[in-house]
């Protein structure tokens, strides 16, 4: 397990066999860039400040699905892009699904998303309508 506080993820190259890591609260957001690690299966990025901001979250899904290819555990509350209660008033749970929805359609793999356990129905969901579920604003 590693934990780091930083803005620059340069370093973490040289750990390829790291299997859980923890950047919480670290003012990362939608511009991460994590080098290649094939055997990390617990990512948490809680309290960042990743957002659903044009298409920068679905660049920052299909970088994590290619860097990290085993992830199976992933975190985002407390960000923007977590549409829930804790950081917006408006938002509700239907707007926390489709957030849901649209992760496991970029992020296959996963069998935790946040602090739920994802179903086989949300999993089916994913595949057939998870692309369309982006939550976005009107301009």
């Amino acid at each position: 397990v590693a934990f780091v506080v930083c803005r620059s993820l340069e370093g973490l190259k040289t750990f390829s066999y790291l299997e859980e890591l923890i950047l919480d609260n670290n003012l990362l957001g939608n511009d991460l860039l994590l080098p290649r690690l094939p055997h990390l299966h617990t990512l948490t990025l809680n309290k960042n400040q990743i957002s659903f901001q044009r298409n920068t979250c679905k660049i920052l899904l299909d970088h994590l699905a290619q860097v990290v290819p085993s992830l199976q555990y992933l975190s985002l509350l407390g960000n923007m892009a977590c549409p829930n209660e804790l950081v917006c008033k408006e938002k509700d749970e239907d707007d926390y699904q489709r957030y849901r929805y649209f992760v496991l359609h970029k992020l296959t793999n996963l069998k935790f998303l946040d602090t739920r356990k994802v179903t086989r129905r949300e999993r089916e969901e994913a595949l057939v309508r998870g692309a369309f579920m982006k939550v976005v604003k009107p301009k």
